[in-house]
């Protein structure tokens, strides 16, 4: 296991980065009074509410709710995950990223410079192959390929299409001078040695596709056959920096080149995304070899919010689908779209776009079978529901699957169409109905044109102005509130945990107790928190030190009540005789 990165580390990144810089150069912000703004990112909208602010270090949207800190954005905007976005973020600023030591007899990773190593050698490969396209002796044959396949050098080079040249050692010769370099080349699986220590390259006279990682980092080599002799395609085997079931053939590209994606179209080959691509349709991806993982769902869920998976429309092609269909379940969330495209016998997404153009492709596309007509139309074509049987050994199979649904909503009407399939009544849930008509008239309607006017009790209001101001925990001495009771105060708990922090990181900024905070079960209510709006003119210090005092009163009146509602049931002891005369007493002032 690798070992994890150290907060100080990465409190000192935030200390060290400017929000403002790092969504500027993404962003174009406009100031605006005190702050910065900018329409929002995360949705489409007109009227800017993307507010930045240089002095906390923290972004929100108004309008979609979305908020963080620069290691936040950062991982939504370049869509990276949080060790990533640390990575990208140190990397600007010529950082390198400590590791803490692992559990012992843990396999360490390699270190960063032994990873940059890797990356810079399937880089340089990847431009031998492009090379080899150009200047090998049999490059007017395979560029003749290409041609014949449809494909314009602009699109052969935009997708950095390469030739592995025919001979046994051209990787090997070029690049496996030295034995650490050798080792390298096998250890990314360049190149193969046998038993006897003949070593050869990897792929020999093929097509070359790089397969780039959610950074552009090439990872592996995926390679089509020219000549019909071996597998039609080849892909790079699983090494240290390729994992075939993570990664998706044209994700990269795709993100670059759609700042919103409303779409993601999932195919089988690398031709195919390439060739939809050139009819400007470029927001497909390829899986690698395998079917569509639970890992790239959830990859494909992060970038959109509707996902057309392509097939063909024969057997392998259908159980290809429902595979995926399987996969996709846990992640599908209320407002998640998947649909199945089943392409005609003989047919595949490179001929299809060829034949009928990228309109009426993607009119194919908008009328894809959605998830929940697949579902019921390959389970009763399995489990007919023309007798008791069929429908019983239909729910049985269909119930587990419907529950693995993680979208309430889908996951009910799931549920009430399996009813109607099985005749039993329309499905409706009409209790269901009467439940959330309750729910709603306790409900008040949200609105997020503006921040929300949340009713701040004094614990709210101390949690509230350490967000804003978390020097406060050090500068204000007298208003503690480890003094106090947290079995008699309501929300005191996480008063106590915030304050802590601010206390031992007295120069934290907010953004900074933001990502101490990142995982805590209650940052969604302290996000909100922090956007209920404090007056300029208040005095945080007094503020501050006014609720604290509230909380004390709180505190002794409830001793108070407590003490003598035992006094009028049994004897109070000496102790608390004498507690309840100072209560009293302090109470009469």
């Amino acid at each position: 296991m690798a070992g994890r990165i150290p907060n100080d580390f990465i409190d000192d990144l935030i200390a060290r980065s400017d929000i403002v810089d790092i969504i500027d150069s993404r962003v174009k912000l406009k100031k605006a009074g005190r702050n910065y703004q900018a329409c929002c990112p995360f949705h489409n909208e007109k009227t800017p509410s993307f507010s930045v602010s240089q002095e906390k270090q923290f972004y929100y949207c108004f309008g979609c709710g979305a908020k963080g800190n620069v290691i936040s954005f950062i991982m939504d905007y370049d869509r990276l995950d949080f060790v990533e976005a640390i990575e990208d973020l140190a990397g600007q600023y010529g950082l390198e990223v400590p590791r803490e030591q692992g559990k012992a007899g843990a396999n360490p990773k390699p270190d960063k410079n032994e990873r940059e190593q890797d990356y810079q050698l399937m880089e340089q490969v990847a431009q031998f192959f492009e090379h080899q396209l150009k200047h090998h002796e049999n490059a007017d044959k395979v560029i003749n390929y290409l041609k014949n396949r449809g494909l314009t050098g602009q699109v052969v080079k935009h997708w950095g299409i390469g030739y592995a040249p025919s001979e046994w050692d051209g990787v090997t010769s070029k690049f496996g001078i030295k034995p650490e370099q050798i080792k390298r080349l096998i250890d990314l699986k360049l190149i193969n040695e046998n038993d006897n220590k003949r070593r050869y390259d990897f792929f020999r006279n093929r097509v070359m596709f790089p397969i780039r990682d959610k950074r552009g980092r090439v990872v592996a080599f995926g390679g089509r056959i020219i000549d019909e002799d071996g597998p039609k395609y080849l892909n790079s085997p699983e090494t240290r920096l390729f994992h075939k079931g993570y990664e998706l053939y044209g994700l990269y590209q795709t993100r670059q080149a759609n700042r919103q994606l409303s779409r993601v179209l999932v195919v089988e080959g690398y031709m195919d995304v390439v060739a939809l691509s050139q009819f400007e349709i470029n927001y497909a991806v390829a899986a690698l070899g395998t079917a569509t993982t639970p890992e790239h769902i959830q990859m494909l869920f992060k970038s959109t919010s509707e996902v057309v998976c392509c097939y063909d429309g024969d057997r392998a092609g259908r159980d290809a689908a429902w595979r995926a269909l399987e996969n996709a379940l846990a992640f599908l969330q209320d407002g998640k779209v998947m649909k199945f495209l089943f392409l005609p016998d003989g047919e595949d997404p490179d001929s299809m776009v060829r034949k009928i153009g990228k309109d009426a492709f993607e009119a194919l596309m908008a009328k894809a079978k959605p998830l929940s007509s697949f579902f019921f139309d390959n389970l009763t074509d399995k489990h007919p529901v023309d007798s008791i049987e069929g429908k019983a050994a239909l729910k049985a199979q269909a119930i587990p699957l419907i529950d693995n649904i993680v979208g309430e909503n889908q996951r009910g009407l799931m549920h009430a169409q399996l009813k109607r399939v099985c005749g039993e009544g329309d499905g409706h849930d009409y209790s269901n109905d009467v439940k959330k008509a309750n729910q709603q008239r306790k409900i008040k309607k949200m609105d997020y044109a503006e921040p929300q006017q949340l009713s701040l009790s004094p614990v709210r209001m101390m949690i509230r102005l350490l967000l804003e101001s978390p020097s406060l925990a050090t500068e204000v001495k007298l208003a503690d509130p480890s003094m106090l009771n947290p079995r008699m105060i309501k929300g005191l708990p996480m008063l106590l945990e915030i304050h802590q922090y601010c206390q031992k990181s007295p120069s934290a900024n907010t953004a900074q107790v933001f990502e101490a905070f990142r995982e805590h079960r209650h940052i969604a209510h302290l996000s909100q928190l922090f956007m209920s709006p404090i007056e300029n003119k208040i005095d945080l210090s007094a503020e501050y030190v006014a609720c604290f005092k509230t909380l004390v009163k709180w505190q002794v009146e409830a001793r108070l009540d407590s003490l003598m509602a035992k006094q009028s049931m049994q004897p109070l002891s000496q102790s608390e005789t004498e507690e309840l005369t100072l209560l009293l007493k302090e109470s009469d002032r």
